[in-house]
């Protein structure tokens, strides 16, 4: 193989591996910071040998034996065992001579070491934006450069977010281990809610140029995939996969040929890939067999699934999304999920519907620069022949969203008002 070649294969095999190999040096060092070290020392050493000896036949447990020596190096250099702690120096010790052969080691307890990975990048402790960058960086296998161009921001705010994340988790004493009981369903949540926060800065970027960002959903769905295999009783997680599959099988029917967005009623649904929307189907139907009610997540896959279901725009189960919207509202009520309720019910039962909603949202804080709140009303009262207050909605909506692509759509359809 060629240098290059060999290089792309490395990229490769560390996407795949990384993430294993970090969780299980965790285990064994039991900070998340150091292991990344080793990880990633394990992986210059690939990139110095693979090009002259040629790719191992295992490279995963090439790169995990080479980094198990990093650790033990790392606790001689440190003499971790033979400082008088003689009870944490026994632990250490006896895990050296158990483990002779980290790959073996690894591998017993794969499943946990991932399961525990995701739940400490997700930790409470971390700002969300730690979390984000974290789950990316260990989880993900993403470089700080890769993530700082998916978010938009600098790569030294990436980079600081990273470093700050470890440095919390290592002064927080936070423990490598599953959550206890009483604390799974809320830890469970924080691990959700990060991975569909980078799903929905991929599905809909809240800001640059490009109306969508491929790389993202897929990170999101690869982790999402990742933890249901993990928890696969866990309905929630099987709710929130079924959410991305579905959506993101839309892609291909989101965006024109020059980057433009089309919006869902005007999709070519010939396109939307049928191959992810039954795998979504499958992962509701294990979330509502596992549920003895639906959460949010299943609740907004069951909503995604009516669009899914019809072949046609005019074919929308409507009712059947209002009522699931209502369902949601109870049990994660917000401003967002009734703006999505008020665009449902006037897809229901009509525009003047839909606007009595809207109107009594209109001062709500939260939504106060929001754009989709300016937008949606500006497309009731155009469906309503009110021309003159749609445009200044589509205006005012242009001047909220920080997306190029949406800022030009929005100001399309005001130019359209101006021309009724």
């Amino acid at each position: 193989m060629t240098s290059n070649a060999t290089h792309s294969a490395i990229d490769a095999v560390w996407r795949i591996e990384s993430a294993r190999i970090i969780a299980g040096l965790t285990r064994i060092v039991r900070d998340v910071g150091i292991a990344e070290e080793l990880a990633q020392d394990a992986l210059v050493a690939a990139l110095e040998q693979w090009p002259e000896s040629g790719i191992p036949d295992n490279p995963g447990a090439w790169l995990m034996a080479t980094a198990k020596h990093r650790a033990i190096d790392h606790w001689r250099r440190n003499k971790l065992l033979e400082r008088k702690h003689e009870e944490f120096g026994r632990e250490l010790e006896a895990q050296e001579m158990a483990v002779p052969d980290l790959d073996a080691a690894i591998d017993d307890e794969v499943g946990d070491d991932l399961l525990r990975l995701v739940f400490i990048s997700c930790h409470p402790v971390l700002s969300p934006e730690g979390r984000v960058a974290l789950t990316l960086r260990l989880l993900g296998g993403l470089t700080t450069d890769e993530i700082a161009r998916a978010f938009l921001v600098a790569e030294p705010t990436v980079a600081q977010r990273i470093v700050r994340a470890k440095r919390t988790l290592s002064e927080a004493r936070v423990p490598f281990e599953i959550p206890r009981k009483a604390d799974l369903a809320a830890r469970l949540a924080s691990v959700l809610e990060v991975i569909y926060l980078i799903f929905n800065e991929g599905y809909s970027a809240t800001a640059g140029d490009d109306w969508m960002r491929p790389a993202l959903c897929e990170d999101a769905l690869r982790l999402g995939r990742i933890l249901a295999e993990l928890a696969p009783q866990e309905p929630e997680v099987h709710g929130l996969v079924a959410l991305m599959e579905i959506q993101v099988s839309r892609s291909g029917a989101r965006v024109s040929e020059s980057g433009e967005p089309i919006l869902l009623l005007d999709q070519n649904r010939a396109l939307w890939d049928q191959l992810l929307i039954c795998r979504g189907l499958a992962a509701l139907e294990r979330a509502e067999k596992l549920g003895h009610s639906r959460g949010p997540y299943a609740l907004q896959a069951a909503i995604a699934a009516c669009h899914a279901r019809a072949r046609t725009p005019q074919e929308t189960d409507w009712p059947r999304i209002v009522a699931l919207y209502e369902e949601l509202g109870k049990i994660a009520p917000s401003p967002i999920v009734e703006l999505n309720r008020a665009v449902a019910v006037a897809m229901a039962f009509g525009p003047a519907a839909g606007l009595e909603l809207i109107d009594t949202l209109t001062s709500e804080p939260s939504l106060k620069a929001y754009h989709l709140l300016p937008s949606v009303r500006g497309d009731f009262l155009f469906k309503l022949d009110r021309f003159a207050e749609a445009e200044q909605e589509f205006a005012r909506a242009a001047s909220l969203t920080r997306n190029a692509r949406e800022r030009d759509l929005l100001l399309d359809r005001a130019r359209l008002c101006s021309q009724s």
